[in-house]
């Protein structure tokens, strides 16, 4: 992994940054998640009913898979950009569920920078694409326009 100043990741705007390592969902994280959102809908966490619906058992939520955006980014070969105090979440622009994540499957983001501009001295704002690639699947599980900033 590299480190990079703020201006030399501006030069890579629309390139891809880099992938995460893979991470494995599992029954285990997706119940977990469940009670942390108090989503208990059955296709998540009743393995039996589950079975008899397309999805053919149990899948991750849409949420879930989103949510693991930081922990993608953390174990992954984007370069990093030199002497970040802080950084943040500032939202979304673009967020589309296509693909279920069936429990027992391995999943890692790729990451492509869109737009970087310094909104203060110091304050950056940049807007990534985030892809959730599903191991052996045609589709991905998600893709997501995600905006953030660090402060330098």
């Amino acid at each position: 992994m590299s480190t990079v100043t703020p201006q030399q990741m501006l030069e890579m705007k629309g390139e891809k940054l880099g992938s995460s390592e893979w991470i494995l969902v599992d029954q285990e994280m997706i119940n977990k998640f469940a009670d942390a959102t108090g989503d208990h809908q059955f296709i998540h966490i009743d393995e039996e009913k589950a079975k008899m619906t397309p999805f053919g058992g149990t899948i991750a939520h849409g949420f879930l898979s989103l949510s693991l955006f930081p922990v993608m980014m953390a174990k992954s070969d984007c370069p990093r950009v030199e002497g970040v105090k802080m950084g943040v979440n500032y939202g979304g622009n673009k967020t589309r569920f296509l693909t279920p994540v069936r429990s027992g499957k391995r999943v890692r983001g790729h990451f492509t920078l869109l737009d970087l501009e310094e909104k203060r001295p110091g304050q950056w704002q940049q807007t990534l694409e985030f892809s959730v690639e599903i191991e052996g699947e045609a589709k991905p599980a998600l893709i997501a326009e995600w905006i953030s900033q660090f402060f330098v």
